[in-house]
């Protein structure tokens, strides 16, 4: 009997310091989601972990390119040569930042094969937004020159000779469909005996773009005031010891057309004059108006669901003095293997003004975020 009450007892003293201990651990809770109250209460009164809840204005994305590569090169009447490699080709990270109405910053850093990372991209923005239909941009940016438009992995040729990354000012418009803006910009490559310091480079574009369900389009020309200034030459001009003796002037138009599933692409860029040479022994000599074309036809479908395009291309220069293929013949598939991610393959054949020829296949994996 005092056994059973002793067991008895024991059980209610267990009891009630179980009770006591959930009754405490429930008021240490309550405390605790009282205590986060008030601090959330607090940051959204000073606007969030960052001021102005910076986490939602700003904005990463990125893209990484991993390919492997195979080129045969065939001299005319000579040898032949073989090339193989794996390579990271191209490394991005994008940094997009809503600062307040009417002004955004951009920032890209690049990574290529076997160069340092850059900034490659660095941009301020004013933009009329619903007041006006202009804009302004400045900073390290692409020009608008040229378009530029592939589905091939390869860069086309006009993107070759025209491309030009300069810090620049831009201003520009865009209503209805139609845009244009102008760019001024001090370039790298200067006439001979002229100053370098001066902001002497310029150019402009305009164009309409249109898109329905079924119709898109997206035409345009632009100028720039020396064709020369583009990022390709300054290898041209270093090698062979070469000094511009006038700028010469490019013109560019393009036109990109999408029906249903089929994609059409023409671009032509072109010099609008003679490139006059001074060479280390200062003698001057002429090159011709240098030219580049693309014509690009792309199909997109599904394979089960995912995504996939196949795109042929024919490319060409003029007067490219054997620095570029005058004829090149491209064909290219990609496939959406995963969300986000896209495996493609490319063959090219090229063909130069000295009849050399080069054959290569590439293929790449690339993701994007």
């Amino acid at each position: 009997m005092k056994k059973g009450v002793s067991i008895l007892a024991a059980m209610l003293m267990w009891m009630a310091f179980c009770s006591s201990v959930v009754y405490a651990e429930a008021l240490s809770n309550q405390e605790l989601s009282e205590r986060i109250g008030q601090l959330e209460k607090k940051l959204d009164q000073k606007g969030g972990i960052f001021p102005d809840r910076w986490n939602e204005r700003i904005a990463l994305s990125g893209l990484i390119e991993a390919e492997a590569g195979y080129i045969r090169f065939d001299e005319n009447g000579g040898d032949s040569s073989d090339e193989s490699d794996i390579a990271v080709a191209t490394v991005e990270l994008g940094i997009d930042a809503d600062i307040a109405k009417h002004v955004l910053g951009h920032v890209l850093f690049l990574y290529e094969d076997g160069e340092d990372i850059v900034v490659d991209e660095a941009t301020i923005t004013l933009s009329g937004e619903d007041v006006v239909p202009a804009y302004l941009i400045v900073g390290e940016m692409y020009v608008p020159f040229g378009n530029f438009e592939s589905h091939m992995i390869s860069d086309p040729l006009t993107l070759e000779i025209a491309e030009t990354r300069e810090a620049s000012l831009q201003v520009g418009v865009e209503t209805g469909g139609f845009h244009g803006s102008a760019f001024i910009f001090n370039g790298d490559v200067d006439e001979a005996g002229e100053d370098d310091n001066l902001i002497d480079n310029f150019g402009a574009n305009a164009g309409y773009t249109m898109e329905s369900d079924a119709f898109s389009i997206d035409v345009g020309v632009s100028y720039i005031n020396n064709l020369l200034d583009g990022d390709s030459w300054e290898d041209v001009i270093d090698d062979g010891g070469f000094t511009l003796n006038e700028y010469t002037a490019g013109m560019g138009t393009y036109a990109v057309v999408g029906i249903g599933s089929l994609t059409f692409i023409g671009e032509y860029i072109t010099a609008l004059d003679d490139i006059e040479w001074i060479d280390e022994a200062d003698d001057r000599f002429n090159e011709d108006e240098i030219s580049a074309w693309n014509l690009e036809v792309c199909y997109a479908f599904s394979i089960g669901e995912k995504e996939a395009e196949v795109a042929a291309a024919l490319q060409g220069t003029d007067e490219a003095q054997n620095r570029l293929p005058e004829t090149r013949y491209l064909g290219a598939f990609g496939l959406g293997i995963f969300e986000s991610t896209n495996l493609s393959f490319e063959y090219t054949h090229s063909e130069f003004e000295n009849d050399d020829e080069e054959d290569a296949f590439t293929a790449q994996l690339a993701i994007e975020f």
